[in-house]
């Protein structure tokens, strides 16, 4: 068996699938593995890196898809730039897996489904325990939460932690945390460790102890129904709900200096949380970032990718932050690739086990034989064809 490793064609993008350790992990498996020239470099992890490991290198990536029993990458196969699609590249009848977020990429699903590709994508892939190792979207949002902070810090016009200084003293700044998700945890940890006064809220109000674990304030509202939709995932609000929040974010966001908002419904949707009213509210000076950014925003005002100013409240909405710190991120998204080829990797038959009666390979299958198998992505589908089921 031959999997492949292309380099990403994405713009922004720096990440890349397997890094150097985890190939001759798979390698020492009794796997093949061959990588496209330079798909790690921006990641910096050399071609010599790989080379070492027992990979093949590749330059040509029309061969390195060809040739490939099972591809794995970071991004959706997406067009290139010199024409056709990526996954047009592939053989009929071989496995991908990647960070495919489906319901966003249905132009790329529908492909592979043509070409006859089994298709499995890490973001769909069931929040069970035993799935933990294989998570990139918590491997990955840790980053963003951590970053997203960061970016707050170097654009606030205040210092985040307390100084007595001879000069006077310097009051904390005020950071609210939207959104108690792996991002949004790390992001209470991180300002808290760099001296901010956290406060955070969350429609799951489940999470309160784990906000005021990492050092959060929690502050919420009494919902009239249930928000959580299992897995650490939320569901969208009733509009009785919906009002209460905003109220609540209204009155809260007028009083910090940073606002990050990581709210995603399911993992992929980001809700409109901050709107124009909230942001005119907010002191001159003020930040918010927009963690929410990839999955369309949390502010109505958010310009997907860049900034902009509203009053003197600086509105940053970037767009795939785990490629900002590519190095690690590569590591941790390889071994959550790794980690799910071992677990269904048949040693004896040295093939890897299409067993679909396993939770986790059924719920992040996205198409196999011919057809799209993931229900969320053929309800979309059903809704882009005109609302057919």
């Amino acid at each position: 068996m031959r999997i492949a490793v292309p380099r990403e064609i994405r713009a922004d993008e720096t990440r890349v699938a397997l890094d150097p350790e985890s190939c001759k992990k798979l390698i020492q498996l009794g796997i093949e593995v061959a990588v496209q020239a330079g798909a790690g470099a921006a990641a910096h992890y050399p071609d010599s890196a790989y080379e070492s490991a027992g990979a093949t290198m590749m330059a040509d990536a029309a061969s390195l898809w060809g040739n490939a029993d099972f591809l794995l990458k970071v991004n959706a196969p997406q067009a290139r730039p010199e024409g056709g699609h990526e996954a047009d590249l592939l053989k009929p009848g071989a496995m991908l897996l990647a960070s495919l977020f489906p319901t966003r990429n249905l132009e790329a699903v529908q492909r592979l489904a043509e070409r006859n590709i089994t298709a499995f994508s890490t973001d769909c892939i069931p929040r069970t325990t035993r799935a933990q190792a294989m998570d990139t979207l918590s491997s990955q949002a840790n980053i963003v939460g951590y970053k997203g902070v960061l970016i707050g810090a170097m654009e606030l016009p205040k210092y985040y932690p307390m100084f007595m200084t001879a000069a006077g003293t310097t009051l904390p700044a005020k950071v609210f945390v939207i959104g108690a998700g792996v991002a949004g945890l790390q992001a209470i940890a991180t300002a808290k460790r760099l001296g901010a006064s956290v406060t955070a809220t969350d429609v799951r109000p489940e999470v309160k102890e784990q906000i005021e674990s990492v050092g959060g304030k929690y502050v919420g509202i009494d919902l009239k129904q249930g928000a959580s939709a299992g897995g650490g995932y939320a569901t969208e609000l009733s509009a009785e709900d919906k009002a209460l929040q905003a109220k609540l974010l209204a009155d809260h966001c007028a009083t910090v200096d940073v606002v990050i908002t990581t709210a995603l419904i399911g993992g992929v949707f980001a809700p409109k949380l901050i709107d124009e009213t909230i942001v005119r509210s907010m002191k001159p000076g003020s930040v918010i970032v927009d963690l929410g950014a990839d999955g369309g925003g949390n502010c109505t005002l958010s310009k997907l990718g860049g900034t902009t100013d509203v009053n003197g409240v600086k509105i940053i909405a970037p767009l795939n932050l785990p490629a900002t710190v590519a190095t690690h991120a590569s590591m941790l998204f390889s071994r959550n690739l790794l980690n799910f080829m071992t677990a269904f990797w048949d040693k004896e038959a040295k093939r890897f086990n299409l067993d679909w009666a396993d939770d986790i390979l059924k719920g992040c299958a996205v198409t196999h034989e011919g057809k799209v198998v993931h229900g969320p992505t053929l309800k979309a589908l059903g809704q882009n064809e005109g609302g057919k089921a």
